[in-house]
């Protein structure tokens, strides 16, 4: 039934500095934009929501609604961020773009199966860069990694608690 992520939808303070950091130092193209002047339940509005694509054909989207009041809070990195597959190769230069533009870079974390680094953008979401590692494959196939064990052993042991 359900066959891909088509895009995911996020709040964004400006527009033009979500494509800034989007497009033009991520390198997601902007791919479309759709203008709303009036909601479904027929609410007059002016909102933008734009798209930036990835190569597997999905759209990172984000809202940017002025006249709807929206709490930006700062999120701890496990609470909400949006992880991106690139090359090791990448991963690296795009680690030493961020530090030479002053974007809030973290990174090279070994997490095992891949290796990963962080940046805020303009709306203080978490952006996760990652490359697979040998052994990634292995590490995400459901039967043969425990992953249902090992999250009814965590459940088991907050019962427990």
């Amino acid at each position: 039934m359900i066959k891909k992520l088509h895009h995911n939808a996020y709040r964004c303070r400006d527009s033009e500095e979500t494509r800034r950091f989007y497009e033009d130092f991520l390198g997601l193209p902007l791919a479309g934009t759709l203008e709303i002047t009036e909601t479904k339940s027929g609410r007059k509005t002016g909102t933008l929501h734009t798209f930036y694509g990835l190569d597997d054909g999905s759209y990172l989207a984000f809202f940017e609604a002025p006249d709807m009041p929206f709490e930006f809070k700062a999120q701890h990195d496990f609470d909400l961020h949006i992880a991106l597959e690139v090359q090791e190769a990448d991963l690296h230069a795009m680690l030493a773009k961020g530090k030479s533009r002053g974007i809030d870079t973290r990174g090279v974390s070994e997490h095992g199966f891949i290796h990963s680094i962080y940046f805020r953008d303009p709306n203080g979401y978490v952006i996760e860069l990652t490359s697979k590692l040998e052994g990634h494959d292995s590490a995400m196939n459901p039967a043969t990694n425990g992953a249902r064990t090992k999250l009814d052993a965590w459940q088991a042991g907050k019962v427990a608690a």
